[in-house]
């Protein structure tokens, strides 16, 4: 057995005891060991400190990272920050400043600027960071983009994603960084597009990376239209259409407007066949002569097979991340972008929202009508739903040398 994995991890609360819960079976099967882990709240957590057995590990607890990175950085290999977004670069420049890598969470920051910073800083530590995208590593996934990029199934022409995933209103009540475009004047973009579906959009993109297995769609152009239902500063609904630098097209209509089961798809349409992947259900390819092929993946925890991939590479098992800061550069430039071409929020016409409420929940949902043919719609035939019905006044073709005007777009967003 190699020797465990030393970590830190910032914060006890929200998806941080997700990394707990996970390093603790880990360090169970001798992968990983906790070092020490920081939260300005301990207190609140005292049941969570006792469930999870730090006192037995020998787990050191502080109340402020600066303080435990001071105290234990020379016993850490890795620190994981899975804080919030306006949290991240922060603390990534305080940790790479002592040449540790970072687990970081996704999105690593929606501000591409920054991202770019985060990026040089990166450069001191003594391994790549990992942004905790987490399907990346998915074995099917990494066996079909092969195949892809064999060319069996022929040139890849088109991509789609449609994720519908009901949020209650509690939901954009869970911190003070819910829904918001910005926090202390600086870009936030939490939305459905930039955290809880972000994993999707970062696979399509995958998808459209046409060099290697390890590579990352390139942007030509960009158009979207934002749409808010809940009570929130941000989007809840984007409709997205992108071209790449090799001429894929990309479109995804994302929303937590809605209410009922979850669903996502992800679909590439190639020259060959039809390939349909839904992430933990099945993967379908329909090829055009008749012959269909189906499987139904293995269960798959993306947390704990990133945590084991990224020990792979810290150990020098393997050459790079699953997902460096550099192979986020589409992905926060895609969002980016995606508000300069709406250049407003739409908030949906009130005669198409509706309350529901679900009962074994207790919880309240917004539902848009129309919601699923608008989502078909744009995606089967482009159509835009803005010019019908939903009042969008119209988007403008965007391309990467229009990101200097992010910083500008958002806070007139963000204007009341």
């Amino acid at each position: 057995m190699k020797p465990p994995i030393r970590i830190a991890i910032i914060g006890l609360g929200g998806f941080a005891g997700s990394h707990h819960t996970t390093v603790a079976r880990l360090e169970e099967r001798g992968q990983a060991k906790l070092i020490c882990t920081c939260d300005p709240h301990t207190d609140g957590f005292a049941k969570d400190l006792e469930t999870l057995g730090f006192a037995a590990r020998g787990v050191q607890v502080f109340a402020d990272y600066r303080l435990m990175l001071a105290a234990c950085a020379r016993n850490l290999d890795l620190v994981v920050i899975p804080t919030p977004i306006n949290l991240h670069a922060e603390m990534h420049a305080a940790v790479t400043a002592l040449g540790l890598p970072v687990y970081l969470e996704k999105p690593p920051t929606l501000d591409h600027a920054e991202l770019e910073r985060m990026i040089v800083a990166d450069k001191r530590a003594a391994k790549s960071s990992l942004v905790g995208f987490n399907f990346i590593v998915e074995k099917p996934r990494l066996a079909l983009k092969e195949r892809l990029l064999a060319g069996e199934f022929g040139a890849l022409r088109s991509t789609t994603l449609s994720a519908l995933w009901p949020r209650p209103a509690s939901y954009f009540l869970r911190n003070d960084w819910a829904g918001r475009l910005l926090i202390a004047d600086r870009p936030v973009l939490d939305s459905c597009f930039g955290n809880a579906m972000a994993h999707f959009v970062h696979n399509m993109l995958f998808w459209a990376g046409p060099h290697s297995l390890q590579s990352w769609a390139q942007l030509a152009t960009v158009q979207a239209e934002l749409y808010r239902a809940h009570a929130i500063e941000g989007a809840d609904t984007f409709f997205v259409e992108a071209t790449t630098a090799t001429g894929v097209n990309l479109r995804f209509a994302l929303t937590h407007a809605c209410a009922g089961t979850a669903s996502h798809n992800e679909t590439l349409h190639c020259e060959r066949a039809t390939l349909q992947y839904a992430v933990g259900r099945q993967i379908e390819i329909c090829w055009h002569d008749g012959r269909i092929e189906r499987s139904t993946p293995e269960p798959f925890d993306g947390l704990e097979c990133n945590h084991l991939e990224y020990y792979r590479y810290l150990r020098g098992e393997t050459s790079r991340p699953a997902t460096s800061l550099v192979d986020s550069r589409p992905f926060v430039a895609l969002n980016d972008l995606a508000h300069v071409s709406s250049r407003i929020i739409t908030p949906f016409p009130p005669n198409l929202v509706s309350g529901v409420r679900d009962e074994k929940e207790q919880k309240d949902y917004l539902n848009i009508t129309g919601m699923n043919a608008a989502c078909d719609s744009f995606l089967s035939h482009g159509i835009w739903p803005g010019a019908h019905g939903w009042n969008h006044p119209g988007s403008e073709i965007t391309t990467p040398t229009d990101l200097p005007r992010f910083e500008a777009t958002v806070r007139k967003m963000a204007t009341p």
